[in-house]
């Protein structure tokens, strides 16, 4: 089949040769086992010429067939008794096997020695504001750097675990469930969120529960339990009750505010501290529009987007982006992109646009500038744009800064044209203050599914460093329009992947590694961005999952240095005619259909359905060889790799969803984000095992890991406690559904051992 399709010969071959070799083995002919090993020093010679000294892409390849060798050196393969010294033979044979397979990823799961001197850590006594974590990325920009350095290299191997909140969930099994959040750390407590949008305050020295807010949200239509964070606003000149607030959106469309010190409802927000944000959006059916990520608050206002079902039907609920005051809860302006000239709630029996690009992932703001920098995902149905109107194509799949007292646009830089692979850009922007000779130049990162990252000036959105236009395969769709070139982000390192080929085809066995190699050359693939089609699949790498997706990167602002975690996988996806699935019953949800990735989006009012599933073996691994999770360090004044490594093991993943338990690194799928400290440190949990991390930042040596009792999908955050001037590191241990990783509800603060 693979040389019907083009395919590699070498599978043909040695398919044939261990069939002769099988037949004259089962006739007890020795010359099977001297013609095996002549197939298996073939097939040793035409990987390496292959894929090199790659352990992970040589196992597929040797694996299996050198076990089968092994046991042909064995008695017990010709039938024949065994002697005391076949067994020992047999049993160093094994062993030396396994040495050899340890040597070859000893180094790469190593943990390193810390280091001891104290001169990398730079003497700072951090303010009491700097020792809390006051936004859901620290600070405004989302730099998810901390001044704080009293966990430095020299002692992080001390950390231990200090205290263990069991987060509460939702009985609903129906709802799927996430513990994405990072919590802030104010006043001596943490404030945090779950999926149902209750709000929990906890004390910051012991983790014990202060308050909770029940928010009562309606599950009703949810596919996915999503609170990543929630919001902190102190008003002016004030003193009593909600002069300090927590601010949340909901998955059932409520902008709720209350007390930061009793988690009471503030009575002078809203209605007793709530605010519909259905108001103006028209039809809204259950579980189509609601907020994930957290607010962003920006002169004296609370800006939030809003997660849209995406692929459902033509119209969806509208993507406007709105600001609301912070005190009253009063609608102070919104983004619509259909109407951008008209800023305030539509007329009666109107609604805003429908159908626009949304921005459900985090916000930035620079409250100096006065601008709110709003990530854009592309108009539902993602993966048909023939319907796109001009605003669509405008603002979709973009970074969109927005004044942040007005509502109107100030720049825009679009990152994928005419979006029809699901790029929409799900990281934050990351503001940092670049060092010039001429000065500093305030910058904005912004990271991609794509896995390129535009370094552009955030006063004006001009890239900072140079992005050029390609050409891209084109669409063959009837009624597509795809745009013939795309932006690259040449003038920074580029994490989107090497190009994909036959050879690159990976699977645990030469069976499953073949069939990926098949189906690799029946899909279409011409490098990045190669659009989907109707008469076959089309291969998206990087896939929807990222590039980078919501975890962002994280800058150490003292050295200037981007941390960067990845992914390198890919989908198969492929339009289907509406006859095809209106014969199947595909339906938007609520409407008769249902959540699964596997089977087909509706894409209701355009000519086709969409599949879009991971492009994974027969036994469920993905078909593109290893790594598929990166963890990288950027030097953001050079602009160049300072270093880059697999990222996570597979000892909680495996094929057909079973948990491998081999601790070599791989690097794995990951979701979430990292922290950088003034001490040299960077903190990420994120990939598919259990694990939480420690990095130099400077060099990338892992020099420490804890054991979580689930994956922590999500992105630390490290505070210093009032009570004991203790520093903590905390991070939410859930897992993830996308991800098939340990589920869990705990939050887990990591501290240094008390001084005696």
């Amino acid at each position: 089949m693979l040389l019907r399709e083009g395919g590699s010969p070498y599978y043909g071959i040695a398919g044939v040769t261990i069939i002769i070799s099988g037949v004259l083995l089962l006739r007890g002919d020795r010359r099977g086992a001297w013609l095996y090993a002549l197939m298996l020093a073939g097939t040793l010679l035409w990987s390496l010429w292959e894929v090199g000294l790659n352990g992970w892409a040589l196992l597929p390849r040797l694996g299996l067939l050198t076990a089968l060798g092994l046991w042909l050196l064995t008695p017990w393969a010709y039938g024949r008794r065994s002697t005391r010294g076949n067994k020992l033979s047999m049993l160093a044979t094994l062993l030396v096997a396994g040495v050899l397979v340890m040597v070859v990823w000893h180094r790469a799961d190593a943990v390193d020695a810390p280091s001891d001197s104290s001169s990398q850590f730079p003497a700072h006594a951090a303010s009491a504001d700097e020792g809390e974590w006051r936004h859901y990325g620290n600070d405004a920009g989302g730099s998810r750097f901390s001044p704080l350095g009293d966990i430095h290299p020299g002692n992080v191997t001390q950390l231990q675990v200090a205290w263990t909140y069991r987060v509460p969930t939702t009985a609903n099994a129906a709802v799927p469930k996430t513990l994405e959040l990072t919590p802030l750390a104010i006043g001596g407590s943490l404030y945090l969120c779950n999926e149902m949008n209750d709000i929990i305050a906890l004390d910051a020295e012991t983790g014990r529960q202060k308050w909770i807010f029940h928010a009562r949200s309606n599950m009703t239509g949810v596919v996915a339990g999503t609170c990543r964070g929630v919001a902190y606003y102190k008003t002016p000149s004030s003193n009593g009750p909600c002069a300090e607030r927590i601010i949340t959106a909901t998955v059932d469309a409520r902008l709720v505010a209350v007390d930061a010190r009793r988690g009471t409802p503030c009575p002078d927000f809203g209605a007793n501290g709530i605010v519909s944000l259905l108001t103006g959006m028209g039809q809204v059916d259950p579980g189509y529009y609601f907020v994930t990520s957290a607010p962003q608050i920006v002169r004296g206002n609370i800006v939030v987007g809003g997660w849209i079902s995406d692929n459902q039907y033509v119209g969806e609920p509208s993507g406007v982006v709105r600001g609301f005051d912070a005190r009253t809860g009063q609608l102070a302006w919104a983004f619509d992109m259909g109407r951008p000239d008209r800023r305030g709630l539509p007329p009666e029996g109107e609604s805003y646009t429908r159908g626009t690009p949304n921005s459900w992932g985090p916000m930035s703001a620079d409250e100096q500038l006065g601008l709110v920098y709003i990530p854009t995902g592309g108009a539902t149905p993602d993966w048909f744009g023939g319907y796109r109107r001009p605003f669509d194509d405008r603002y979709g799949s973009s970074v969109v800064a927005v004044d942040a007292t007005t509502g109107a646009v100030r720049w825009s830089f679009q990152t994928t044209h005419h979006d029809i692979w699901d790029y929409d850009v799900a990281s934050q922007p990351v503001l940092v203050d670049l060092p010039t000779a001429g000065g500093p130049v305030p910058a904005l990162v912004q990271p991609t599914k794509r896995g390129e990252v535009f370094l552009l000036d955030r006063r004006t959105g001009k890239p900072l460093a140079a992005v050029t236009e390609r050409r891209v395969p084109v669409s063959h769709v009837p009624g597509e329009r795809a745009s013939p070139t795309q932006p690259f982000s040449t003038g920074m390192p580029s994490f989107a992947g090497a190009p994909l080929t036959e050879a690159a085809m990976w699977g645990l066995t030469p069976l499953d590694q073949a069939l990926c190699r098949i189906e690799f050359r029946r899909s279409r693939y011409e490098g990045p961005m190669t659009p989907v089609g109707i008469d076959r699949p089309s291969l998206v790498y990087p896939s929807p999952m990222g590039g980078m997706n919501w975890g962002s990167v994280s800058i150490d602002r003292d050295r200037q240095i981007m941390i960067v975690n990845s992914n390198n996988l890919a989908l198969r996806s492929q339009l289907v005619s509406r006859a095809v699935a209106n014969a199947m019953g595909i339906q938007p949800l609520g409407r008769g259909g249902h959540f699964d990735l596997n089977i087909m989006d509706p894409q209701t009012g355009t000519p086709y359905a969409v599949k879009a599933p991971p492009f994974l073996s027969a036994i469920g691994v993905p078909c593109q060889q290893p790594p598929f999770g990166m963890i990288s360090a950027v030097d953001l004044r050079s602009r160049k790799l300072l270093w880059s490594h697999p990222f996570g093991t597979g000892r909680d993943s495996g094929p057909l969803g079973i948990a491998s338990h081999l601790p070599f690194t791989m690097g794995v799928p990951n979701m979430g984000g990292s922290v950088t400290t003034r001490s040299g440190l960077t903190f990420i949990a994120a990939s598919q095992d259990n694990f939480l991390r420690a990095y130099e930042t400077r060099t990338g040596r892992e020099i420490w890991r804890a054991r979580l009792p689930a994956s922590g999908q999500a992105t630390p955050a490290l505070y210093r406690s009032p009570a004991s001037g203790r520093e903590f590191v905390v991070i939410a241990a859930g897992g993830h559904p996308a991800l098939q990783t340990t589920p869990g509800n705990y939050l887990i603060g990591y501290a240094l051992p008390r001084p005696h």
